[in-house]
């Protein structure tokens, strides 16, 4: 039987096992249900006395890990079995999303104010980056146990006064640099636009920034699961995506592979969070502005939940890229609206069936998406000209992309009438 602790920031909560067989176990330590502050790790693993059984503990912590080729590529460095969950976090999951850490028994985690970094020259920060595509998330080298989620390479750093500091250990990072993928040029400064905007139109969203890295283009992401206080410190704050409270698997993302609907999504909200009121109309404001930039790919783990002082909020809204700038991507919607599986979902009838099956009345939901596309329209222009000097060629396409959809939506919105 192999045992990993599972913390929230420095304090015990829990133990994850791997039996003989292969299985993963989760259950609470009896110390933490008793502590008064004590809350679950997701919504999928309520605070119980009971052990979690495989189906119920694997969602959330192969949520933790990277996916698909960086996690394979993993998997051959550290000499595993890509499909060994808990043998990646064995070794990778020191520093992860949300406040997690997951260490061996007797290693205690790092205070933060004994945090542990290194700092990085100008030419180690640009071999680091050379090296991700074939080494994702520094995996192997000594003294790092990072994993983040997702299929596209990225660094967890520590942004402090301009310098760029790594974390060692489980040290909590402060952001996450993201070099462009050479199968998608343009990729750092559409991904830039996109988040600007979003800002720009009044969306909760990340600080983000291009960054030229020995002439790589490169974003980067303020974390907001991380907090730094006046000193510098810097805490980590506990989320979790939709796919792991719903108790998805990562491979289950897209909803037509099973995962989770637009129902499920608004559903959990209405039930999950402290504030429902306002989270659904937040989350419906970051699904139409997902249709307007032309964003197919904002499936369930795209969207999270975040922890802090006894609130379960909508975390702001974070990957937000138009997929439409690659004429190969799939111009399936990974989550459907209405009975629509289109990115060019502008048929008002599906918008109102969406509507209608989660309960939202229609009169607000009308209302917003007028109100997104005024907004959109009236930031468009100060976007592009903030962007364009990164890649014109990006910046032009994007807002005329987006400013066409735009004029698709209010047509058919004043087709509509009432």
């Amino acid at each position: 039987m192999n045992n990993l602790i599972v913390y929230l920031n420095t304090e015990r909560v829990g133990s994850l096992t791997q039996d003989d067989s292969g299985l993963l176990q989760f259950s609470y330590d009896q110390t933490w249900l008793d502590t008064p502050h004590a809350m679950p790790l997701s919504r999928s693993l309520p605070l119980q006395s009971d052990v979690f059984p495989g189906k119920r503990t694997r969602p959330f912590f192969a949520g933790l890990l990277p996916e698909e080729g960086p996690r394979e590529k993993i998997a051959e460095i550290l000499g595993i079995s890509s499909t060994n969950d808990f043998a990646m976090l064995d070794r990778i999951g020191g520093e992860c999303a949300g406040a997690v850490s997951l260490l061996p028994e007797g290693v205690a985690p790092t205070d933060t104010k004994n945090a542990r970094h290194r700092k990085l020259t100008e030419p180690e920060l640009q071999q680091l980056i050379a090296e991700l595509p074939s080494r994702p998330l520094m995996a192997g080298t000594e003294g790092l146990r990072l994993s983040l989620a997702g299929a596209q390479d990225k660094l967890p750093i520590i942004v402090h006064s301009n310098a760029v500091y790594l974390p060692l250990g489980d040290t909590p990072s402060t952001h996450i640099l993201k070099p462009e993928p050479d199968r998608f040029p343009g990729l750092a400064v559409n991904e830039v636009f996109c988040m600007t905007l979003a800002q720009a139109v009044g969306l909760n969203a990340p600080n983000t920034e291009y960054r030229l890295v020995g002439g790589k283009p490169c974003i980067l992401v303020q974390r907001f699961d991380r907090v730094a206080d006046e000193t510098g410190h810097t805490t980590r704050l506990h989320q979790e995506d939709f796919c792991q409270a719903l108790g998805f698997p990562p491979e289950r993302k897209y909803q037509a592979e099973g995962g989770p609907t637009l129902g499920d999504c608004i559903a959990l909200l209405r039930d999950w969070s402290t504030t429902p009121v306002l989270d659904i109309p937040s989350f419906i404001n970051g699904l139409i502005f997902n249709v307007l930039i032309g964003n197919a790919d904002a499936h369930g783990k795209n969207y999270s939940l975040l922890y802090s002082h006894g609130d379960r909020r909508l975390a702001p809204n974070y990957d937000l890229v138009c997929t439409l700038a690659w004429p190969q991507l799939s111009k399936n919607l990974a989550m459907k609206i209405g009975g629509c599986d289109s990115v060019n979902a502008f048929t008002i009838g599906d918008w109102k069936k969406m509507a209608k099956t989660t309960g939202l009345g229609w009169p607000m939901m009308r209302e917003r998406m007028a109100e997104s596309c005024h907004r959109v329209l009236d930031k468009l222009g100060e976007v592009q000209a903030l962007t364009k000097e990164y890649n014109e060629s990006m910046a032009t396409l994007l807002h005329e992309t987006i400013e066409s959809r735009v004029g698709r939506m209010l047509e058919a919105l004043s087709k509509q009438g009432h």
